[in-house]
């Protein structure tokens, strides 16, 4: 990969960290959870962070008392609040059900139980969002709230899972809710219909996303809409329904697939102007997947963010954080959450990936199949990465076990990955950073201390430590203006080269 310093670029925007996700609303309440954010936010660049439950029972948000609606937006102002001190913004999803505003209160989702029952009344469910929507405003102005997001629902289309009722009755939430939301101020922005599976077609007997009905329903109706959000999981096999997956496997252009598989909906809709959204990212739906602690998790990060520049406004990773509680608390403090940091505090691979991908350029100068290299309007600026990610046609398969991961560590053969860059000043300065087996992963280093459960409190620290130690080294352009690397790097290995 070559490119001269004063190369004309093309604008590239960081739409992997226009968003990041956590699991409900209620964990945000925590120290640990707070601290994380405030980190990932500093060095990964976030911006909007959403979540599921907002509305929860855990939340205090409602209740009925004598027949009439209570409200408390205590637990609500507490997070976003902080939120908003930390220098990122909700992308706020409505939901779940209060339990007092549910048709079927026993209904419910997760080990928290989310109640995933449509409403007992759609008028006080809108009264809710009105309701909420205008304290919002009151609390942090106009100017603010209209730069949030709001998201009717969680993957509605998985109806045993998340929505207890029919597509009909999700699309009239969904107008309800819009229309509350306009009704306070036309400029609020929202959208649905938050589907899991971008790909899934009815005419493959896999479970509809409904965006395609969705956009119908909304340009009939019509109903405000303002963006379009979905769920895309590149996963090993495609899901075909809450916990059901199909036997097909699936490739690493999945992601691409998915994401042009929704525009060509969103084109042929009668519909325009709208943005696109994925809410949530991951390549594997399963918080116990331990290739989430492994260094492949990281290489398709970046390979993934790079390939798919300009097909959607976010690419939400599911989640920041394994302080996550779907299915309670993982057993291992690396138990294969989806989080970037382990519920210690310990930063993973995928962390860097995010870390490294914030530092690039808001200009693209080259990109291959190893890397990219990005220029920095402001200064001028040169920052890099090189990655090499050995399964070309392949996703990462789920893995159960330290052997299945390590197998999958395993795999490939080392590459020359040859970066030369011309046109700079004589002796400009570069740090260039490792992340690979050695260097910013602490997954083996618990493995030496013995897999202790849990570390001391010591051992934790010097975990921490351990994660974030990824390797530098300083070098210099020659006297001609000219860097010229030739980095063998071993299978999964991301390199960040940075001027200074």
């Amino acid at each position: 990969m070559e490119i001269n310093a004063q190369a004309i670029g093309t604008s590239l925007p960081h739409y992997w960290s226009r968003c990041v996700g956590a699991g409900r609303a209620n964990e945000g309440l925590r120290a640990d959870w707070q601290a994380q954010l405030t980190q990932a936010v500093r060095e990964c660049g976030f911006e909007y962070i959403r979540f599921h439950g907002l509305f929860h029972d855990d939340m205090f948000v409602y209740r009925e008392q004598n027949g009439r609606p209570v409200y408390n937006w205590q637990y609500v102002d507490a997070l976003f609040d902080r939120l908003l001190e930390m220098g990122i913004r909700p992308f706020v999803e409505l939901s779940f059900c209060p339990r007092d505003l549910a048709s079927d209160p026993n209904g419910t989702v997760f080990w928290w139980k989310g109640v995933t029952s449509p409403p007992k009344d759609y008028a006080r469910w809108g009264e809710l969002v009105t309701t909420f929507a205008r304290h919002c405003i009151s609390r942090y102005g106009l100017a603010e709230v209209r730069q949030w997001y709001f998201e009717v629902w969680n993957e509605p289309n998985l109806t045993d899972g998340f929505w207890r009722g029919t597509r009909e009755q999700y699309f009239e939430l969904y107008r309800v809710s819009a229309l509350a939301l306009k009704s306070v101020d036309a400029q609020l922005r929202v959208g649905g219909p938050s589907s899991s599976g971008l790909v899934q077609d009815d005419d493959l007997n896999f479970i509809s996303n409904w965006t395609k009905e969705f956009l119908a329903y909304c340009a009939d109706k019509p109903a405000p809409v303002d963006f379009v959000a979905a769920h895309s999981y590149p996963c090993y096999s495609q899901l075909v329904g809450y916990g059901k997956f199909s036997p097909a496997k699936r490739g690493f252009e999945t992601t691409q697939t998915d994401l042009e598989h929704i525009r060509g909906l969103m084109a042929a809709s009668r519909l325009t102007g709208l943005e696109l959204h994925i809410t949530e990212w991951n390549l594997s739906v399963s918080p116990r997947d331990l290739i989430h602690e492994y260094l492949p998790t990281a290489a398709f990060i970046v390979k993934a963010n790079l390939a798919n520049v300009g097909r959607t406004d976010s690419l939400s990773w599911w989640t920041f954080t394994d302080v996550f509680e779907e299915g309670g608390c993982g057993d291992s403090v690396f138990h294969g959450g989806f989080g970037l940091i382990n519920a210690q505090g310990i930063v993973k691979p995928s962390y860097h990936a995010y870390r490294f991908l914030h530092r690039l350029g808001d200009e693209l100068l080259v990109r291959t199949e190893s890397g990219a290299v990005t220029r920095h309007r402001a200064n001028g600026r040169l920052t890099a990465v090189l990655y090499h990610y050995p399964c070309v046609d392949e996703i990462i398969p789920y893995c159960n076990t330290p052997a299945e991961a390590e197998a999958v560590l395993n795999r490939g053969t080392p590459q020359s990955v040859p970066l030369k860059l011309t046109g700079l000043a004589p002796g400009a300065a570069f740090e260039i950073e490792t992340l690979d087996r050695d260097h910013g992963w602490a997954f083996r280093a618990w493995q030496r201390l013995g897999n202790p459960e849990p570390p001391t409190r010591e051992q934790t620290a010097w975990l921490r430590q351990i994660a974030m130690a990824t390797r530098r080294e300083a070098v210099q352009a020659d006297a001609t203006g000219t860097l010229e690397l030739n980095r063998v790097l071993q299978p999964w290995d991301v390199v960040l080269v940075s001027q200074l």
